[in-house]
């Protein structure tokens, strides 16, 4: 096995894991086979060619080149005046939303694997060991997101502040890494303690969607610590920004660097450099315990009720034509509902759907009215709930039972359309419809009555959206590839999309200012629709790749 540079560096601490009653030799050697399980994950593109690899990198690492570019949205926040809390408080509020998000989609698997302890612990390996091996694993790779993202920040800093600049804003760095590890821990602790089997699974995905939206609505409360003032920044002190931990982080530039101080500066300089240490502590206790109670992963508690049964069959009846359409319907369903993996993928994506429509109209009450932004056209801001369709339908190619795709070609299937829209249709009516149903009540409790007409528009052009975007998953089967071969990000992919999403926007706000023009582009939408429904899931088994 390759020794990689990682585990090489990781050797200038062994006196440290030593000295704690690690057996540094075994936490090396589990750490090598990790690493090198995640270098044999070949990408697809790759599985087609005829070249071999040469390395053991994983597609995470090759990919962590649209994270660097991540890095230059932080650029500006380097350069602009000298408002080191404020600057700092944003750079670290964009840090961790990035960091943070993908640590639920790609991370949380990795911290809730159950594959350790049912072939490590039955063998004469300390449990101390197991789990310290786990959490480098996640460090290793936390690391190399953090590096890539903050790499380019920390060299403009360098440049624009000084080495001591530099120097602060790289342990900041580290601390806010440790932080960002032990709360997700502790998170998913506190959800083992108390839950077990299948309850447990459903809860810990609607923490994802839940930390999704903290993780948002977090971001525009740093951003409301402060307020122009004659085109300067002035920071406006509150009890509830000690909840704010970016703001922390801004907290020692202000004190050392620039020396003022007072009793909220110097709290956030505390809190800064106190809680991720007492968290890491925290983290090392709890350790064996959530091992234990990781276990509960693996249990299944109770039958699906009958109930709950009839329900599925009825719905499959009400939204699927033929009898095809429906068996693929209730097999979706059931794969969207049973897969961990894929609801750790997507799930974040749904709490941001939740969240951004509000955000921009709560943004637009700082220089509006309410009732003024009542009579204004920002309810198409409910377009940015189509946002999800993207995403949702590339994972859907993905699954962790993905051997078992065989099963398509031995079942007797007349038409491969169906495939497609009953997994379609069940993915949109579990994820997307509840999803843009409350968004479209509250719309209309808030701007009223007259946007009917428009929710009905945004809904047809959702469907319209979906048959577009279809071509991501068009020659791959539902549920047929290894998540593995979706590490490497493909959200360059995702680009044409969104921006298609805007088009629709802007077609339907010019609409808007054309008499009648709201009902003229809806008729068009009730013909489409239904059209490009019917002719856009044709396909051949030779089309599949």
């Amino acid at each position: 096995m390759k020794d990689f540079p990682t585990l090489r560096f990781l050797d200038f601490f062994r006196w440290m894991f030593t000295k704690q009653g690690i057996d540094y030799k075994l936490l090396r050697k589990i750490l090598q086979v990790k690493l090198t399980m995640d270098g044999r994950r070949v990408p697809t593109v790759f599985n087609q060619s005829n070249k071999k690899q040469k390395d053991d990198n994983n597609r995470f690492i090759k990919s962590l080149w649209i994270y660097a570019l991540y890095g230059l949205f932080l650029v500006p926040f380097m350069l602009m005046g000298d408002s080191y809390l404020f600057q700092m408080s944003i750079t670290f509020g964009v840090l961790m939303f990035i960091i943070m998000t993908s640590m639920i989609s790609d991370f949380s698997s990795v911290l809730l694997d159950v594959r350790d302890r049912n072939i490590l612990h039955t063998k004469p390996v300390d449990k101390r060991t197991i789990s310290l091996a786990k959490t480098l694993h996640v460090c290793i790779y936390l690391f190399f997101l953090t590096a890539a993202i903050a790499a380019i920040p920390l060299v403009v800093s360098l440049f624009a502040h000084g080495p001591l600049f530099f120097l602060l804003f790289l342990v900041e760095i580290i601390l806010m890494d440790f932080l960002i590890v032990v709360i997700t821990a502790i998170l998913y602790f506190t959800i083992l303690r108390f839950f077990d089997g299948e309850k447990l699974k459903d809860i810990i995905n609607y923490v994802q969607i839940g930390l999704s939206i903290g993780l948002a609505v977090g971001y525009q409360f740093v951003a409301r610590s402060f307020e122009l003032v004659e085109f300067g920044v002035e920071f406006s002190p509150a009890w509830w920004q000690f909840l704010i931990p970016p703001v922390w982080f801004g907290g020692p530039f202000q004190l050392f660097l620039q020396g003022e101080g007072g009793p909220y500066i110097i709290a956030f300089t505390v809190l800064t450099f106190v809680i991720p240490i007492i968290a890491l502590f925290i983290y090392a206790k709890m350790m064996p315990s959530f091992e234990r109670n990781l276990q509960k992963l693996s249990s299944h508690s109770g039958k699906e009720k009958k109930t709950a049964q009839r329900y599925l069959n009825w719905e499959a009846a009400f939204f699927c034509r033929n009898g095809e359409e429906r068996a693929f319907y209730r097999f979706a369903r059931s794969m969207i509902k049973t897969e961990r993996d894929f609801k750790l993928k997507v799930y974040p994506s749904l709490g941001f759907s939740l969240i951004f429509p509000f955000i921009f109209i709560f943004n637009q009450l700082q220089v509006d009215s309410f009732d003024s932004i009542r009579e204004s056209k920002w309810f198409l801001s409910l377009y940015f709930t189509m946002l999800m369709i993207p995403n949702v339908l590339m994972m859907v190619k993905y699954s962790g039972k993905h051997k078992a795709s065989w099963i398509y070609r031995t079942a007797p299937v007349g038409q491969l359309r169906s495939i497609y829209t009953g997994t379609i249709k069940a993915v949109m009516v579990r994820l997307f419809l509840p999803v843009y149903v409350v968004i479209s009540l509250i719309f209309i409790f808030l701007f009223g009555i007259r946007i009917l007409e428009d929710v009905v528009i945004i809904f047809l052009s959702s469907i319209v959206y979906i048959t577009i975007g279809f071509s991501m998953i068009k020659g791959t089967l539902p549920f047929s590839r290894s998540f593995e071969a979706a590490q490497d990000s493909e959200g360059w992919k995702l680009v044409p999309y969104f921006l298609l999403n805007g088009v629709f926007v802007g077609i339907h706000f010019l609409a808007l200012l054309i008499n009648y023009g709201s009902f003229i582009y809806l008729a068009i939408l009730l013909i489409m629709a239904p059209v490009l429904w019917r002719f856009s899931f044709k396909t051949d088994w030779e089309d599949l790749r």
